[in-house]
């Protein structure tokens, strides 16, 4: 039985984080194109390495999330657990900002509040299971170079963003 939660308790944050990763992907379907007509700084990443990149950190974010609520349950994780999932809301809104709605300084707003919530949800994970707090780390390094990016970008381009 111990190991059937486990296997559903795994499932069910890979699950709610990868639906937060497609509705984020939802905005982007045109985000190659978009991202080819702008201005971009000579250091911006190509288009193709987003995909990757997101895949990787949105499976470390599952498992990070799953090992708070493992390591302490729902009752007792929920503080920690819960800015994870209002960072998570914050991630995909971001997509539909930039991407969906065209709208840089939003975009920007939006992804320096979601810095402050990562750091907030690493320290709350930190206090639960060391671990997982780590496995947000890669997450927290990538959302702090997209918001250069971000901001680069917007500033680059007045007429588009």
């Amino acid at each position: 039985m111990q190991m059937r939660r486990q296997l559903l308790g795994f499932s069910g944050w890979a699950v709610i984080t990868f639906l937060a990763a497609t509705l984020g992907a939802r905005a982007s379907i045109s985000a190659a194109s978009f991202y080819a007509s702008l201005a971009l700084p000579t250091w911006a990443p190509p288009a193709g390495l987003f995909g990757p990149v997101w895949t990787a950190l949105y499976a470390l974010m599952a498992l990070a999330a799953f090992l708070v609520w493992r390591e302490r349950g729902w009752r007792a994780a929920a503080p920690a657990l819960m800015l994870y999932l209002l960072q998570l809301g914050l991630n995909t809104l971001w997509s539909w900002l930039f991407f969906g709605w065209k709208q840089g300084a939003l975009a920007f707003a939006d992804i320096l509040l979601l810095l402050v919530l990562i750091v907030a949800t690493l320290i709350a994970f930190w206090r639960i299971h060391k671990l997982a707090a780590c496995l947000l780390i890669p997450y927290l390094a990538w959302v702090s170079f997209a918001s250069l990016l971000n901001h680069a970008v917007w500033q680059a381009n007045p007429g588009l963003l």
